[in-house]
């Protein structure tokens, strides 16, 4: 019999060890058979004693359920209404028929040869690797102790985040009032936008914190200006440290030569976040640092990511989903695990994340490529990792009380699973989860059922404006506010918080070439946004109507703007200037709205841009000045 690739790994284990667990395996697949409206048969709880301890840890045994059918839900694995049962059966004949032959003493039928999928790591912070072939070499006690050095400095350095003058510190410089006013307002529209939301605050601040530090507090650095001229500089020999920049972590000083006023600026590479909540400005590694501080600063569970081919970035708890999301200050991305290795093309080898409670090795979470990874983890023998990692847990969590241990423990029974469940991005997809809630693919703006024309903000006139027969707002994509000007210059914060509808569109910051613009989202062949204005509650109606609309295309990349008004529908250019529509006099609404498509390549989505400026430019992209009348 030819074996499925996940039965042949199970088949690699002792009699003893198969046999038992094959027994859970075809009580598991026979209850669902037997019952198959039975939707407690339907799911596996991952804390459950008896799958933590004697199904994860076995080797081929989770991977076996995943070809089953059954598939990762949180703290289930749970058998789908529209999986295959007829596949079910055939992994479980497959079961069967090895423990017929091995329960009878009969030899174990051989694996066919093909790749074994991933195993099941042990129960452990340090995860071990999933099986298959390995080319690693005996490493050196060098590159052992080389290793344990980052290890330990790095679990030393996390501990930095939990200062409560630090933390006070961070707070003072974070808008965390605002932030957490808007995260509540966006919660709560998606409470009412998908019933099923069962998605937590600290999602939607960790969005609302990521836009905030990348758009307005730190700043990327290639070359810093000349200090003196203020024109481009190029990298020169090191510097060395002052006592000043050695108080804070520098032990690196770059020498931004100019060659103008060959002048040298300094740009010490700072370690201390306190330091970075000042100078406000580095690489991956300050951004990485200081955003974790400001994480932990707000309350959020956070953990600093390291990677061995030379990237960093932070994690953080989602209660609600139970889980760790990804985060890259960066990027401004939340949960897209394999934008480093699918995205980026990177060939990791080694993931460890840094809490004040744990290491944990997390490298299976960014990679769908098991086995190259595990062919390139050569610079320390996986037993010894294991061993070291588990021997730091034991010495950081011996002040815990049981409690949390325990839910540490949990909380990692969860993520080993999430580990070893099969990823597969599509295209255009960086490998957010798919079988996320539909409330969390919404705020993340990833899917076009969160964008389906449901009801949204309505501009009606204020009193303020009733008298004054005026409504007049503006839109600046570098602030990413409206302001109401005919209403006490209002100011309401984020792009999407005064639009009637949208679809599968985006506000992008591009940090490198200090842009911003509102664009389709990856994958998508068109994207809409429309703006509703209604007079008619208010008994007014409109006198005239002006408008300014700001786009770009690149390529064959295409924007249509039109104005409507019920069955009145008239286009406009979006070429900055202010235009007057005489035909919309009289009417009691209007719709402005604009539909992105077209261009070329996998860059396409960006071929098409609404509001493109400059993050340092005060002009407004987009304004709507309507003069009322009484209706």
């Amino acid at each position: 019999m030819t074996l499925s690739p996940a039965v042949a790994t199970l088949c690699d284990n002792s009699d003893e060890v198969f046999l038992d667990v094959a027994k859970l395996l075809l009580t598991y697949a026979d209850n669902i058979i037997r019952y198959p409206n039975e939707e407690k048969y339907r799911s596996i709880r991952i804390g459950n004693p008896t799958f933590s301890t004697k199904l994860l840890p076995v080797k081929g045994a989770v991977e076996c359920l995943f070809e089953m059918g059954f598939e990762e839900a949180e703290t289930h694995l749970v058998f789908p209404q529209s999986a295959s049962v007829e596949q079910l059966k055939l992994i479980r004949e497959c079961i069967a028929a090895e423990r017929d032959l091995r329960a009878c003493g009969g030899r174990p039928v051989q694996p066919a040869s093909q790749p074994a999928a991933a195993s099941a790591p042990e129960t452990s912070a340090a995860a071990s690797p999933p099986a298959g072939p390995s080319t690693q070499q005996p490493s050196s006690l060098e590159s052992s102790m080389s290793f344990f050095v980052t290890l330990q400095s790095n679990f030393q350095h996390v501990m930095q985040y939990e200062n409560p003058e630090l933390q006070l510190k961070a707070r003072s410089v974070i808008p965390h009032q605002q932030l957490s006013s808007t995260a509540q307002h966006k919660l709560k529209g998606l409470k009412e936008a998908d019933p099923e939301c069962k998605l937590g605050i600290e999602e939607c601040l960790v969005l609302e914190l990521l836009q905030w530090f990348k758009q307005d507090f730190f700043s990327w650095v290639d070359c810093l200006p000349c200090s003196q001229c203020g024109g481009p500089t190029k990298h020169a020999q090191a510097l060395s440290p002052t006592a000043e920049e050695l108080r804070w972590g520098a032990q690196r000083v770059e020498n931004h030569y100019c060659q103008s006023c060959r002048l040298s600026t300094r740009f010490p590479r700072y370690n201390h976040p306190e330091k970075l909540l000042e100078t406000r400005r580095g690489r991956c590694g300050e951004w990485a640092n200081c955003f974790t501080l400001c994480c932990r600063a707000l309350g959020l569970e956070a953990r600093y990511i390291w990677d061995s081919t030379d990237h960093v970035w932070t994690e953080i708890y989602s209660v609600s989903q139970h889980r760790w999301l990804h985060c890259d200050s960066c990027e401004n991305v939340c949960d897209k695990p394999l934008l480093y290795e699918i995205g980026w093309g990177k060939k990791l080898a080694y993931v460890l994340a840094f809490s004040k409670d744990q290491v944990v090795d997390v490298t299976w979470r960014y990679s769908c490529k098991h086995a190259e990874v595990l062919s390139r983890r050569t610079r320390v023998q996986e037993a010894w990792l294991l061993h070291t990692i588990n021997g730091l847990n034991a010495a950081r969590q011996q002040s815990l009380s049981p409690d949390r241990k325990r839910e540490l423990t949990e909380r990692l029974l969860v993520e080993l699973v999430e580990f070893i469940s099969p990823k597969k991005p599509k295209p255009g997809e960086l490998g957010g989860r798919n079988s996320g809630s539909l409330a969390w693919r919404m705020a993340r703006g990833e899917t076009r059922a969160a964008d389906k024309k449901v009801e949204a903000f309505v501009f009606t006139p204020t009193e303020e404006e009733k008298k004054a027969r005026l409504l007049h707002v503006r839109y600046s994509a570098p602030k990413d506010q409206y302001c109401r000007v005919s209403s006490s210059s209002e100011v309401i914060p984020n792009w999407d918080q005064c639009v009637w509808t949208k679809e599968s569109v985006f506000r992008k910051v591009e940090n490198d070439w200090k842009m911003v613009y509102i664009a389709r989202t990856e994958g998508s062949s068109v994207g809409k946004i429309s703006w509703k204005f209604d007079f008619a509650p208010a008994g007014f109606k409109i006198r005239s109507v002006s408008i300014m609309a700001n786009s770009q295309t690149f390529q064959s990349g295409k924007v249509c703007w039109s104005v409507q008004s019920g069955q009145i529908t008239t286009e406009f250019s979006g070429d900055g200037t202010l235009q007057s529509f005489p035909s919309l006099s009289g009417s009691s609404e209007l719709i402005v709205a604009a539909e992105l498509s077209g261009g070329d390549g996998d860059t396409s989505w960006q071929h098409s841009q609404l509001f493109r400026q400059g993050l340092n430019e005060q002009e407004s992209s987009f304004e709507v000045i309507i003069q009322l009348q009484d209706a």
